[in-house]
């Protein structure tokens, strides 16, 4: 279906990253305009975050165009790796982000008082953060899962963390409202910091999740299972003996899977090449565009004994 063909595929991912990277620069700009006029740590946290996925954006958008080129004569497994790439390049500035908003929420919480303002601004940004992020992020994920690209369900995952970061914000935001309306309550003043404290404990643990997926991915790590639903496939296969020395290397959203197979040996080369053309199918039917190399062997020959000679 033309829907399906690469070039579709590749115009879709490359707008969704766009997208992201507009959505980005919009929130980011919001954000820190406000942070400055209110001196709220919340916003001015969720502004670097968002700055930060600006970056990410960025990263993800340049990772995307790059790796859809085909193979070439310096990479042999085309340039899916890139993807990868830019998914673990986006862990490292999410856990940059992370050391400057703790730093400055204990500073704020223990050795100095800052005067925050929580203006109708302040809420009117974070209440429009809070639906861009919702909207790009169930996008991102629709396209990632779509065309299985790491680096755009990276992305996805940065907009649904902001929302969750953004809704911390807004109570703390609630919390610095209600202590300048109500004096006695001042000890809610604290509750941006907190909130800042908040967000930054949400990016972490994102942050690990998906350094983690990245770094396996980068290490060649296979899916977990993958090898073994692939082994029983391929040896249910009539005229397969066996399947072994399987080898599976993710590079972006493309799998490269190696394989070995034991055949009738006395077949011709004609009728072995259809097998393995089955075989490839079958793997196929399991991982979706996955490039799959078949090495068939014959079965060894086994050599009659004296005794059955004698028979």
């Amino acid at each position: 279906m033309e829907t399906n063909s690469p070039q579709m595929a590749n115009d879709e991912k490359r707008k969704a990253a766009f997208s992201s990277v507009l959505a980005a620069f919009l929130l980011t700009g919001l954000k820190l305009v406000v942070g400055i006029m209110t001196n709220s740590l919340g916003m001015l946290s969720e502004a670097a975050h968002s700055g930060l996925d600006l970056v990410a954006a960025l990263v993800t958008f340049f990772a995307v165009r790059v790796s859809d080129k085909p193979a070439d004569e310096e990479h042999h497994y085309g340039h899916g790796k890139v993807e990868n790439l830019s998914a673990f390049i986006e862990t490292i500035l999410l856990l940059i982000t992370c050391i400057w908003i703790i730093y400055e929420a204990i500073e704020r919480l223990f050795f100095r008082k800052a005067d925050v303002q929580a203006s109708t601004w302040a809420f009117l940004v974070i209440l429009t953060s809070i639906i861009v992020d919702i909207s790009r992020s169930r996008m991102l994920y629709r396209t990632a899962k779509k065309h299985n690209s790491q680096a755009l369900e990276a992305d996805a995952l940065h907009f649904s963390t902001d929302v969750w970061s953004s809704c911390v914000v807004l109570l703390g935001l609630v919390g610095v409202f209600i202590a300048d309306k109500f004096p006695s309550l001042g000890f809610l003043e604290r509750t941006d910091a907190i909130a800042a404290l908040g967000v930054a404990l949400i990016v972490v643990w994102v942050s690990i999740q998906l350094g983690k997926r990245t770094i396996c991915a980068l290490l060649d790590a296979a899916p977990k299972g993958l090898d073994k639903q692939i082994k029983k496939c391929v040896e249910n296969l009539e005229g397969v003996e066996d399947c072994h020395s399987i080898r599976i290397r993710p590079s972006g959203p493309k799998l490269f899977v190696d394989v070995h197979v034991t055949l009738d040996g006395n077949q011709t080369l004609t009728a072995a090449h259809r097998l393995t053309e089955k075989i490839e199918s079958e793997i196929q039917n399991i991982s979706p565009d996955a490039d799959v190399t078949v090495h068939p062997e014959p079965v060894e020959y086994k050599a009659p004994s004296d005794e059955s000679k004698r028979e």
